[in-house]
């Protein structure tokens, strides 16, 4: 299960950019999290856009709604199961997230205001379906790969 976040000031993404977003998103965590392209993964993801006013949301101190210069600011909260998370997968997790949001908005890059927060849930705080759903009874649906499996298993000392 991961669950990531988009929080933007209102009207900043069309429908259309949602849409795209949607599944890029998901792509660019899904990837490094099983090991490979599993459409079949895409079933555990969620990906919520949250859009605030521009007197909602502040950077430098200073509400957008005052600011007058239209800043792009937007925070992505991904929020993955305990797994393998090394420092490199993550950095993965983060540059594929910024990528998709900048290829989404059409721009050549991420905006600097872009933030990406890149959370951890530890291994039995996740619940679903009325109860905990610990990472290690996923190994076995057919999405992860042999390599990431042993990952997870030596990275949660399984």
């Amino acid at each position: 299960m991961t669950v990531i976040t988009v929080n933007t000031p209102k009207g900043r993404l069309s429908l259309e950019e949602r849409r795209a977003l949607a599944e890029t998103l998901t792509d660019a965590v899904l990837v490094p999290e099983v090991g490979q392209f599993a459409p079949a993964a895409r079933v555990g993801f969620q990906v919520h856009f949250v859009e605030r006013e521009p007197d909602m949301m502040a950077i430098g101190g200073r509400l957008l709604a005052d600011t007058g210069q239209g800043l792009d600011v937007m925070v992505i909260d991904v929020a993955v199961m305990d797994g393998d998370w090394r420092r490199e997968v993550r950095a993965e997790v983060i540059e594929r997230v910024l990528a998709s949001m900048a290829e989404a908005c059409g721009l050549p890059e991420p905006s600097p205001a872009w933030w990406v927060n890149f959370r951890v849930i530890d291994e039995g705080s996740w619940g679903s379906s009325g109860g905990v759903l610990p990472v290690l009874s996923l190994l076995d649906s057919g999405v992860f790969t042999e390599e990431k499996i042993k990952a997870i298993r030596t990275a949660l000392d399984a």
